[in-house]
C-alpha cells in the first residue's frame, strides 16, 4: 500500500498508487467504498487510519480502479506541512561518522546515545521540486539521503517492542544541508532548516509493506554518479531503539517524522568536499519505497 499527496488540475488531493503503481486511486473513492467522510490531507488520513483496519483499506482498494495516470498529476511531498518540526538522528551510520570528522564541532567519537536534532520543513517540497541553493548565503551545499518514519499514533514510553505498531509507514528524505552555516552556529538547527532544503517523497510506504525493522538498500546519486550505498540494516541505533528512547519523555503524534540518519558518501566525506552546485541533480533510492529527485538551483 503507497500513499501520496498530488496536485491534479491545479488541486491538492490524496489517494493511493494501484499495485503496478501507474495509476492513483483517490482517496476519495476508497473511503466512499468504505462509508467514512473523506479525509482532507494526508495528516487527517494517517490520523484515523488505526481506526480503520489496514485489511479494509486494502479490500476497498481492490474495489476501485486507478483514475489518474501518474504523467497526469504533480507529485507533492506527502505530508507538505508536518504539524511540528522534524526530528532528526545525526551520526547513526557508523562509516559517517568517520567521515564528517573533519567538520568544525563534529568529532569521531561514536556517540553511545542518539544524538537528535531539530529540522524545520514547512513546506517540505516534493519530488522534482527545486532546492533553493541561497548562494551565496550558503556555499557548501550537501545531500544526505535519509530513511524517514511516519508515526501512526499518539504515543508516549513506547517499548522497543511495541515500537513497530506505532508506525504508520516510510517514506524518503534527502537531509539538505548547508554545511557552512552548521559549523558557523555551532549547532545544526539553521544550517539543516533553510527553505527548501527538506525533499521528502515520492510515496508513503505503509508498513505492511516493508519488513520490521527495515532492511533496505538506500542510495544516492548526484548527476548520475553513485555517492551513497549503503544498507538500512546498519544504523548504529536502530528503530525500535529510536522510537523508544525518543518517546521516553516526548509525545509522538500522528505524522510526526523521524529522519534516521545518512550513510558515508555525503560531499563533506570527500578530499577535498565534493559540495553541491546549481544545476546538480540528486537522485535518492530506498528499496521497496522508490526514487527521489531534485535539481539544485
Amino acid at each position: 500500500m503507497y500513499l501520496l499527496t498530488y496536485i491534479y488540475k491545479d488541486k491538492e488531493y490524496i489517494g493511493f498508487l494501484d499495485e503496478e503503481k501507474k495509476g492513483i486511486i483517490p482517496a476519495s473513492k476508497v473511503f466512499l467504498e468504505l462509508n467514512i467522510d473523506e479525509p482532507k490531507d494526508m495528516l487527517s488520513l494517517i490520523d484515523i487510519f488505526d481506526n480503520v483496519a489496514s485489511e479494509k483499506i486494502k479490500k476497498a482498494l481492490h474495489s476501485c480502479k486507478a483514475e489518474i495516470t501518474l504523467n497526469q498529476v504533480k507529485i507533492s511531498a506527502p505530508i507538505p506541512y508536518p504539524r511540528r518540526n522534524i526530528f532528526c538522528l545525526g551520526k547513526n551510520y557508523l562509516d559517517h561518522v568517520h567521515e564528517v570528522k573533519s567538520l568544525k564541532n563534529v568529532n569521531a567519537d561514536v556517540p553511545k546515545n542518539p544524538i537528535y536534532f531539530s529540522k524545520v520543513a514547512y513546506p517540505a517540497i516534493g519530488h522534482e521540486d527545486f532546492i533553493d541553493s541561497h548562494f551565496p548565503i550558503v556555499k557548501d551545499l550537501d545531500y544526505e539521503v535519509e530513511l524517514a518514519v511516519v508515526i501512526g499514533k499518539k504515543c508516549k514510553n513506547v517499548s522497543k517492542e511495541e515500537a513497530e505498531s506505532v508506525i504508520f509507514g516510510y517514506t524518503i528524505c534527502n537531509d539538505i544541508s548547508a554545511r557552512d552555516l552548521q559549523q558557523e552556529h555551532i549547532q545544526w538547527h539553521k544550517g539543516k532548516s533553510v527553505d527548501t532544503f527538506t525533499p521528502l517523497g515520492p510515496y508513503i510506504a505503509h508498513k505492511t509493506n516493508i519488513s520490521f525493522p527495515p532492511c533496505l538498500e538506500i542510495k544516492s546519486y548526484v548527476n548520475g554518479e553513485l555517492r551513497q550505498n549503503s544498507n538500512t540494516n546498519k544504523l548504529i541505533f536502530d528503530i525500535p531503539t529510536i522510537i523508544s528512547d525518543l518517546s521516553s519523555c516526548i509525545t509522538l503524534y500522528p505524522g510526526d517524522i523521524i529522519l534516521t540518519g545518512t550513510p558515508a558518501g555525503v560531499g563533506a566525506g570527500f578530499n577535498p568536499p565534493n559540495y553541491l552546485k546549481q544545476g546538480d541533480v540528486v537522485r535518492c533510492y530506498i528499496e521497496n519505497i522508490g526514487e527521489l529527485s531534485n535539481a539544485v538551483k
